[in-house]
């Protein structure tokens, strides 16, 4: 069974994937990006949906930050979009919410004190399928910090492709 989001995009129900991380200006949008362009190379654009978010008001309004964007554009990829901070209304409006670390995860926990969304909250790294990896750790902690959190994510967001199509939560046969 297919499990669209109430969001319509290109006149489908698209299964929408948000991406947290502290910020929103290395991990996050680099994840955000790096799913579209996957999704853009299976042909999928008009049935997932990706967006990205901060836990934090640090960077709001702040565009991708540019030792993510040189590391990504040496792999032919493209980093855009301008941080936002991450809403409850957000629980409503995603089918799926990836966490960067544990950190993130908790903190989006203790905003659903309710419990009605936590089946939509997961690690990002509970997808990777090459690295062992439990979370994408920050890029500032060491100097090839940035290429190594595109590989990871690379990495997790492939999983979570094939996860979304193994599970038929999206329709993977074209006309």
């Amino acid at each position: 069974m297919i499990h669209y989001s109430a969001i319509e995009h290109s006149g489908i129900m698209a299964y929408k994937l948000l991406f947290v991380c502290l910020g929103n200006i290395c991990r996050s949008p680099s994840a955000e990006n790096i799913m579209r362009y996957l999704v853009e190379q299976e042909g999928l654009s008009d049935q997932i949906i990706c967006d990205s978010a901060a836990t934090s008001d640090f960077n709001i309004g702040n565009p991708p930050d540019l030792r993510m964007k040189q590391a990504a554009q040496a792999r032919n990829l493209k980093l855009e979009g301008e941080s936002r901070q991450f809403d409850p209304s957000d629980f409503e409006k995603y089918d799926l919410i990836l966490a960067m670390d544990s950190e993130n995860y908790w903190s989006l926990i203790s905003l659903d004190p309710q419990k009605k969304y936590r089946d939509k909250i997961k690690l990002i790294c509970d997808y990777a399928q090459h690295y062992k990896e439990r979370e994408v750790p920050d890029p500032y902690k060491w100097e090839d910090g940035f290429d190594y959190v595109i590989d990871i994510l690379l990495d997790a967001c492939w999983g979570v492709l094939e996860h979304l199509k193994q599970t038929n939560q999206i329709e993977t046969v074209k006309s």
